[in-house]
């Protein structure tokens, strides 16, 4: 059996394709053997390159607004069910409030700073967890008595024949 192998033609429209696939395999040009020789007598490394630019996070606020738009019952059915809805052409939106997507702060506080939780998002989270406060726990009545209960197997062969696994039928 033959196989017949041709090289794309330029007029073909996945010739750049190609040729941009394979263009990693091509061998580099080399420099000359004096140009090598100062190369490796001024810096032992190699050629340095020029410092890449760093380039600054965005930290700019992304604004939203929360609406009040009326509809007809079929679109309010729809939104409920799908989470989403379109609005008709023309249709004047309320807006009840305009605050940052990220840090949930309202326009007029931060308007002109950097949006917080870009930088920092503990504050959504209530503050840093390792100094956080633990939970109380409830103390229980004075009449109350605590009854320990009995051991519940929650992993392997005996939780699975106990039904703690299983879905009830």
């Amino acid at each position: 059996m033959t196989t017949a192998i041709a090289a794309l033609s330029s007029t073909a429209g996945r010739s750049h394709l190609q040729e941009s696939l394979f263009s990693w395999l091509a061998p580099e040009s080399t420099p000359s053997l004096p140009e090598t020789k100062a190369l490796v007598e001024s810096d032992p490394e190699g050629p340095s390159e020029p410092p890449a630019e760093e380039e600054k996070a965005d930290l700019s606020h992304v604004w939203v607004v929360a609406a009040e738009i009326e509809v007809i019952p079929k679109i309010a059915k729809l939104a409920d069910y799908r989470g989403s809805f379109k609005a008709t052409e023309g249709q004047r939106i309320d807006a009840l409030e305009v605050y940052c997507k990220g840090c949930r702060r309202p326009y007029d506080e931060v308007t002109g700073q950097d949006c917080s939780a870009k930088i920092d998002n503990r504050h959504l989270i209530g503050g840093d967890q390792s100094t956080r406060a633990k939970r109380k726990i409830p103390v229980p009545p004075r009449n109350a008595r605590v009854v320990p209960g009995g051991r519940i197997q929650r992993r392997g062969i005996e939780a699975y024949v106990g039904g703690v696994s299983r879905p009830p039928r």
